[in-house]
């Protein structure tokens, strides 16, 4: 059995979430944190060897002090997030265990995860090296000029949505992350991109509109309906311990 490491990406600016007293990751969802239920989707898996949650440095006192039980209940290592998240990811990457083969990465605002895609994506990974979730794009698509007026339809056929978690083999993800540091690019929005730069192939694995990723308040209203419809899993003991009203203030 491969042995996997997770990264769970925390360290954004959270901008569009539009609340002040919580960034995403770590608002109240379901009598625990976001973060937290995304977290629970990996460490309870065998094949899964050490979580790693990456947060901004100015976030990382009042976590520990918010979650530093949770993470030492949990067994999850904490990692400083840097200036954008592929410096962030880096980061997280540094701190997983040296015999760790195959590298998870998932964004920590998507708790709304099943474990038959986890499986998937994780098989897929072990057979390509390289295997991200995602979705077919349904929508119309529109490009915008500044004035705000459409100036061109997008052709959707071909198009997907790329989700989390994103799965690498390590020493592919390392070299991808090097080149990028080589290059001094601008900074990718996914690992996928890193990795297709440097030529390798990232197979896609067909994921779920239920897999939401929590950009506005009023999507932690969808997720706690969406986390209704998986499947629940079985937990070895208490769930949450340290969980409470208040999670942030």
């Amino acid at each position: 059995m491969a042995s996997f490491g997770v990264i769970l990406a925390a360290a954004g600016q959270s901008q569009r979430f539009g609340d002040s007293a919580y960034k995403k990751p770590f608002a109240p969802l379901a009598g625990r944190a976001v973060w937290q239920h995304a977290a629970e989707r990996f460490t309870d898996r065998d094949d899964v060897k050490q979580v790693v949650v990456v947060v901004a440095a100015e976030d990382r006192e009042h976590f520990l002090e918010k979650f530093g039980a949770t993470l030492a209940f949990m067994g999850i290592a904490l990692a400083e997030g840097g200036a954008t998240r592929s410096d962030s990811v880096a980061n997280g990457l540094a701190k997983l265990d040296p015999g760790i083969e195959m590298v998870a990465v998932h964004d920590a605002a998507r708790p709304c995860l099943a474990q038959a895609w986890i499986d998937r994506v994780f098989a897929a990974g072990i057979e390509h090296a390289a295997a991200i979730l995602a979705i077919p794009v349904a929508a119309t698509l529109k490009r915008v000029d500044q004035t705000g007026c459409i100036t061109e339809t997008i052709d959707r056929s071909g198009l997907w949505e790329a989700q989390t978690p994103q799965v690498f083999r390590r020493e592919l993800l390392e070299k991808a992350f090097e080149r990028h540091r080589q290059s001094g690019g601008p900074g990718p929005t996914d690992e996928a991109s890193l990795v297709e730069a440097i030529g390798h192939r990232v197979r896609v694995v067909e994921g779920s509109a239920i897999n939401l990723k929590i950009t506005r308040r009023e999507d932690l209203r969808l997720a706690e309906q969406a986390m209704k419809a998986l499947p629940k899993p079985k937990l070895g003991g208490p769930a949450h311990p340290f969980a409470g009203d208040d999670l942030w203030r």
